[in-house]
């Protein structure tokens, strides 16, 4: 029997594995980097061990240094989560070596299905030759043969590309997973992402598991998720079960794992085979009934499945939280969470807050007053609601996203909800990896009315804040209206009244009902609204699910930069320069010059302009705090006060699809996991 789990991982599926040790009696043992010094999977385990250092590279891509750490706790067993080290074989080989237990595949099967490439090589499918790719072929995809989460993986649709592509996703995988390997596969445009999730043990059982649809994605990484999979015809869900047991049998799997398929056209297309468990497990959990992480516990120590596996009951949907702005190329956020409780339970704790909704789940690595790091993967939590219908499921998770308290770095809350509300996605039959290629403009358009009000309860919050500072609000001689303009554009115009209260003049059609510095109450045509108000330190005020940020009433002149600079968009570290890049270049606009990699993302800074670099402060590396000045672009034909002076314009290029509490990105997980 096992007695104590290492979790060679971080953040959300650290705390989960903890969950169900502590539900079963086994004890628990993290391990952190610096960064992660005072994190809530470190705070959730019965002991934990430092690896010294920030970097995944230095901490928990190290497999000497985790194993070395479950030996000196006494571990008995290591679960290694997703991404990091999850499917390498080399680290399961060294976990069992050392005569710790490995909760997971045999490393033989992980070698066979973590490779991709190998992987469809036992299934009898061959990769593209990359020096034979003709243009009749495209688009392409360039996939890294290790790891997931979209880490190392580029869509090429110009020959001319396929190159460079070709390298620079081989560096990406090799800093993400420590293999440099790719290869080329047809790419198939707007298919259904749909994968099985299926358990083996020692004994020659092997469960399918039932089904699931992961196939609304950005950057190849998964945001929304359910299962079953819905609108599959029976004899296809038959067919991929088939060749997913199939898989498991050929390589003698044992414990869980997913096999992953591309659904176009009627027709199942096999992706790969993931040898660990998912981001996305609690859907299949939730309508199975099952603990995925007993099991493997279970199988992990010799016991035997039952025959078949549990019936499907209703549907579940799963949305991943995550700090990032979807508007500005899902850019990555960090800071400080003020307070964060989302009502859900089921799940790994969260703050006291609102009242909690039966059939929800919250897994979460974080909790009121941590800080996002810029180290890892961005995801904040895995939201999961279950219910007897897809219709009354996905309802239920919106509401719930709606009304989570989350303050501090902008997050993907309001395209979530805004996803799960879309007419395609509410209509099963369109479901396809297309969806926010073709809606994600109109989904992250500012929404008229409740923005407006937001702001209008922060401008008054503000001026009773004001007003208990300095005294007084009202004064007999009023010199002239008070202004409070936001970030978004929001401009709030208002005054104070004789009897303490304040008249809004601007927008109209909304009056003051009542204000204090924490809550506002408004009357709007008739309705009355009442809006909790919290302002920080950092500038940013929130008002229910709507983060505002003031524009400054004066321009600080420090903050003025040279026409065509190019600011860092983010903290993060330099990874790499264009090469021969040097000051006095000639760029074009659009032409890439460095990359930046933060919370699992690799970032291509290009020129805002066609000109001349004049300076170049980044080297490989080198760290960067966001604003930090990365290079300066200087045009000839063009004023230079028109010269943009941007943040980077960086092109996004996935991490990861695990909650980079992993690796990252499947490094993390793998999106398409």
């Amino acid at each position: 029997m096992i007695s104590t789990v290492l979790v060679a991982n971080r953040g959300e599926i650290a705390c989960r594995v903890f969950r169900t040790c502590r539900e079963l009696g086994i004890a628990t043992v993290a391990v952190y980097s610096d960064a992660d010094a005072d994190a809530l999977h470190v705070r959730e385990a019965d002991a934990a061990v430092r690896l010294p250092g920030a970097a995944p590279s230095e901490t928990y891509l190290r497999g000497d240094l985790i194993v070395a750490a479950a030996l000196a706790a006494g571990a008995d067993a290591v679960h290694p989560g997703y991404g990091f080290l999850s499917e390498n074989a080399g680290f399961a080989r060294a976990v069992t070596e050392a005569g710790l237990r490995w909760i997971g595949p045999p490393p033989e099967a992980v070698e066979a299905m973590a490779s991709k490439t190998r992987a469809k090589e036992l299934l009898g499918i061959a990769p593209l030759d990359p020096a034979a790719v003709t243009a009749a072929e495209l688009p392409v995809l360039v996939k890294a043969a290790a790891g997931g989460g979209g880490r190392g993986m580029r869509i090429v649709r110009e020959l001319s590309e396929l190159e460079g592509e070709l390298k620079a996703a081989s560096a990406e995988a090799e800093s993400a997973f420590g293999d440099g390997e790719v290869f080329v596969e047809p790419y198939v445009e707007d298919g259904r992402h749909v994968e099985v999730q299926i358990l083996a043990d020692a004994h020659g059982t092997v469960w399918a598991l039932g089904t699931r649809d992961c196939s609304l994605q950005r950057r190849h990484q998964k945001v929304i998720e359910e299962a079953p999979a819905p609108g599959l015809p029976a004899a296809l869900v038959e067919e991929l079960y088939g060749a997913s047991v199939a898989a498991a049998k050929a390589v003698g799997y044992v414990g869980a794992g997913t096999v992953e398929f591309l659904v176009a056209d009627g027709r199942a297309h096999f992706l790969e085979m993931n040898t660990r468990l998912q981001v996305e497990h609690p859907v299949t959990e939730a309508v199975h009934g099952v603990d995925l992480v007993a099991l493997q516990l279970a199988v992990a120590e010799g016991r035997t499945l039952p025959p078949e596996p549990p019936a499907a009951r209703g549907h579940a949907v799963e949305a991943r939280l995550y700090a990032e702005d979807p508007a500005a190329g899902w850019a990555p956020q960090t800071g400080r969470l003020h307070a964060f409780a989302v009502p859900g339970g089921g799940g790994v704790r969260t703050d006291p807050g609102p009242a909690s909704v039966p059939g929800v789940r919250v897994d979460t690595g974080y909790a009121s007053g941590d800080t996002v790091p810029v180290h890892y993967d961005a995801m904040l939590a895995k939201v999961v609601a279950h219910a007897p219908t897809r219709a009354e499921a996905v309802r239920k998770l919106a509401g719930v996203l709606e009304r989570a308290v989350i303050h501090g770095p902008a997050t993907n809350r309001d395209l979530l909800v805004a996803s799960l509300r879309h007419e395609e996605f509410r209509d099963e039959g369109r479901l396809d990896t297309g969806f926010y290629d073709r809606n994600l403009d109109a989904l992250t358009r500012p929404g008229e009315g409740g923005a407006a009000y937001a702001a209008v309860a922060a401008a008054l919050a503000e001026a009773c804040r004001n007003a208990g500072r300095f005294g007084g609000g009202w004064r007999n001689v009023r010199s002239r209206d008070e202004t409070r303009t936001y970030e978004d554009g929001t401009e709030v115009r208002y005054r104070p009244t004789r009897d303490g209260g304040f008249e809004v003049l601007a927008p109209e059609g909304v009056r003051a009902v009542s204000a204090a510095p924490d809550r506002v109450r408004l009357d709007v045509a008739g309705v009355v609204r009442d809006f909790a108000v919290a302002a920080y330190g950092d500038g940013t005020v929130h008002v229910g699910r709507h983060r505002l940020t003031p524009r400054p009433r004066f321009t600080d002149p420090r903050e003025r930069t040279l026409p065509g600079s190019l600011l860092a968009p983010m903290p993060g570290t330099v990874v790499r320069l264009a090469d021969g890049l040097a000051v006095g270049d000639r760029v074009e606009a659009g032409q890439p010059l460095l990359w930046l990699e933060a919370m699992k993302m690799e970032h291509r800074v290009t020129a805002p302009a066609s000109g001349t670099l004049t300076a170049l402060h980044a080297a490989p590396g080198r760290q960067v705090e966001v604003g930090a000045l990365l290079a300066v672009v200087q045009t000839e034909d063009v004023p230079a006060e028109d010269v943009p002076t941007a943040k980077a314009s960086a092109e996004d290029v996935p991490a990861d699809d695990v909650p980079t509490e992993g690796v990252p990105t499947e490094a993390q997980e793998d999106p398409t996991a």
